[in-house]
């Protein structure tokens, strides 16, 4: 699974470290399918394992990785190559955003991380990290409001 693996990215901020996190959280998961609960959501339940060997693997490691979120470009000129300057301020808006969200405390990176970049719903993004579904709609609108402030 695709969002397994950018899951344990986010966390570890390593791609080795993701790829092998994921893995083992599959195997995790498969060891403990019987007690997975009938008639519950599997998806949430898969990242919460995910998420919890993530971090499991970034802290063994003794480091505290910065987690280098990319922003995506968009194709607003038809597939026409941008004009000099369009590709600087491109990269310099990128470049700014990228600080602004690397300057957040981590809680709320992951939180902004996993509801925007990787696209989950609320319910799974507080599954994935482990936290109650209001944490999640704080940290978001928390950390939305930092990013605001680092425009203004």
């Amino acid at each position: 699974m695709e969002t397994s693996f950018r899951l344990a990215y986010v966390i570890t901020g390593s791609a080795a470290e993701a790829e092998d996190a994921a893995q083992e959280a599959f195997l995790k998961a498969w060891r403990a399918l019987g007690r997975f609960r009938a008639g519950e959501p599997f998806r949430p339940w898969l990242l919460r394992i995910v998420a919890n060997e993530a971090r499991n693997r970034r802290r063994s490691m003794g480091r505290r990785a910065a987690l280098t979120l990319r922003a995506e470009r968009e194709d607003v000129s038809g597939g026409a190559a941008p004009s000099p300057e369009t590709a600087v301020l491109a990269a310099e808006e990128r470049t700014r955003l990228l600080a602004a969200l690397e300057a957040l405390p981590d809680d709320a990176r992951l939180a902004l991380a996993c509801r925007y970049l990787l696209e989950l719903d609320e319910m799974e993004t507080a599954a994935a990290l482990g936290v109650r579904r209001g944490t999640v709609k704080s940290r978001v609108s928390r950390a939305l409001d930092r990013l605001r402030e680092s425009y203004d």
